[in-house]
């Protein structure tokens, strides 16, 4: 355990903290000294991660993004209970994958409310809360940048986050707050599991998906963590409007040969 403490005194909140990516990301913001706010939709999810992670600094909050009444809810409870915000892990996602004919006007909604309306209300709702000097941290995707074939609402909505981000960055540089996208590759989380497919399809997908990551695996969420950890802390001080592909190389070898 080392106690560099890169992230003492701040003060971050993780949207959709209770699983995968996010829970990985708390559980390393609280190893660098944070106090962290977990949010999610389910509250015995959230209760349960908040358990697991087993710190005196960190919090639940239950709030489904896509509804901004929740949104608001929560940014009303963290200002009462801590204030302010110095780190925001935008990272509440899902992925709702199926061949461009057959997506549904429900799944195009709940892919765009979830991963770009609810990230968009979130940094708005953050807004008055993020302290000068901030760090607001996208989730975002490989997917918002390669053809692959079935995500094709899900790779929009990733893909117009990052365009925010960009506009974000440049809005928000005058409080010096800086804004930067993670796009992870393939990682091994429960999402993958929630995408629909039955098993035998996720071990083709990620076997093929093997040869062409030049690392040969697929990512970890604690590897994603400690990206975030680098764009929360000072070590990314003159970092913003910048995404980083955290994929194993695959981006580079092109997916679909």
């Amino acid at each position: 355990m080392h106690t560099m403490g890169k992230l003492k005194e701040r003060i971050t909140l993780i949207t959709g903290g209770n699983s995968g990516i996010g829970f990985a990301t708390a559980k390393a913001f609280l190893e660098e000294g944070a106090t962290v706010l977990i949010s999610g939709r389910n509250q015995t999810a959230i209760e349960e991660a908040v358990k697991e992670l087993a710190h005196p600094n960190v919090y639940g909050f239950k709030a489904d993004v896509s509804q901004l009444p929740e949104i608001e809810k929560m940014f009303t409870e963290i200002k009462d209970q801590f204030g302010r915000l110095d780190v925001l892990f935008v990272n509440a996602g899902v992925g709702v994958l199926g061949p461009f004919e057959t997506i549904t006007e429900d799944q195009f909604d709940y892919n765009m409310d979830v991963n770009f309306k609810g990230a968009f209300f979130t940094v708005q709702g953050a807004l008055p809360l993020l302290s000068n000097g901030a760090s607001v941290i996208f989730n975002t995707s490989l997917n918002a940048h390669v053809g692959m074939p079935n995500s094709s609402a899900y790779a929009a909505s990733k893909a117009a986050l990052l365009a925010l981000g960009k506009v974000l960055a440049t809005e928000l540089a005058q409080r010096s707050i800086r804004v930067n996208s993670i796009s992870p590759g393939p990682v091994q989380t429960p999402m993958y599991g929630k995408l629909g497919f039955p098993q035998e399809a996720l071990e083709g997908m990620a076997e093929t998906l093997g040869q062409k990551i030049l690392l040969k695996r697929f990512g970890t969420p604690d590897e994603i963590a400690r990206t975030a950890v680098f764009f929360a802390s000072d070590d990314s001080s003159f970092v913003t409007g910048a995404e980083l592909l955290a994929d194993g190389g695959l981006s580079v070898n092109p997916i679909m040969q």
